[in-house]
C-alpha cells in the first residue's frame, strides 16, 4: 500500500486549501481510502488508514509505503499502524522517486480535475469532484500495467491474491 504526502486541494479565491491523504493498493493502483480535511494535521492521514482498514475488512500484515513527513513519523500514526497491523515503510529523505505512485497519483488527480483552473470556486465543488474523480478512477481508468483494465475490474479478477497481499 502507498500512502502519499497529503495533497493541496486550492479552492476559493482567498487561498485557502483543502488536503486530500490517500491509501493507494500498489497492486491493484486502487485508491483503497481517502480522507479530506481543511487542515494537514496527523489525524487527516490517521483517518484515511482508518478508512482503508474499513474498507479492506482488515491491514492486517500490510505494508504501507509512505515519505518522512510529520504526519507519518508521529507517535498517533504509528500507534494506528500498529493497531492495524501494518509495518511501515519510509523512503529515502527528500526523494519523490520512492513515492513516485502517490505523486503520480496527486498529480493526475489536480490536473484532471482543475483542467487549467487555478482552483475549484468553493469547498463543496472541491469535495465533489475530487468523489467524482476517485469513482471514475477505481472504476473506469484502465491502466497498461493492468492489461487495460480498472482498478476495480483488476481486483475483482484477481481478489484472493490481494487480499493475501493487503
Amino acid at each position: 500500500m502507498q500512502g502519499g504526502a497529503p495533497t493541496y486541494l486550492p479552492h476559493s479565491g482567498t487561498g485557502e486549501f483543502l488536503y486530500l491523504a490517500t491509501v493507494i493498493d500498489v497492486c491493484s493502483k486502487r485508491l483503497v481510502a481517502w480522507s479530506i480535511a481543511d487542515h494537514m494535521r496527523t489525524e487527516l492521514v490517521e483517518n484515511a488508514l482508518d478508512n482503508a482498514a474499513a474498507a479492506r475488512g482488515s491491514l492486517e500484515g500490510a505494508i504501507l509505503h509512505s515519505d518522512y513527513g510529520r504526519q507519518f513519523t508521529s507517535s498517533d500514526y504509528q500507534a494506528t499502524c500498529r493497531r492495524h497491523g501494518v509495518r511501515q515503510s519510509m523512503g529515502r529523505i527528500g526523494s519523490s522517486a520512492d513515492n513516485a505512485m502517490a505523486e503520480s497519483f496527486n498529480a493526475s488527480l489536480t490536473r484532471e480535475t482543475l483542467q487549467g483552473a487555478k482552483r475549484w470556486l468553493d469547498e463543496a465543488q472541491c469535495r465533489t469532484e475530487v468523489f467524482r474523480w476517485i469513482t471514475r478512477y477505481n472504476t473506469r481508468r484502465r491502466h497498461s500495467s493492468l492489461r487495460n483494465r480498472s482498478p476495480l475490474d483488476f481486483e475483482v479478477d484477481h481478489g484472493s491474491t490481494l487480499d493475501q497481499a493487503a
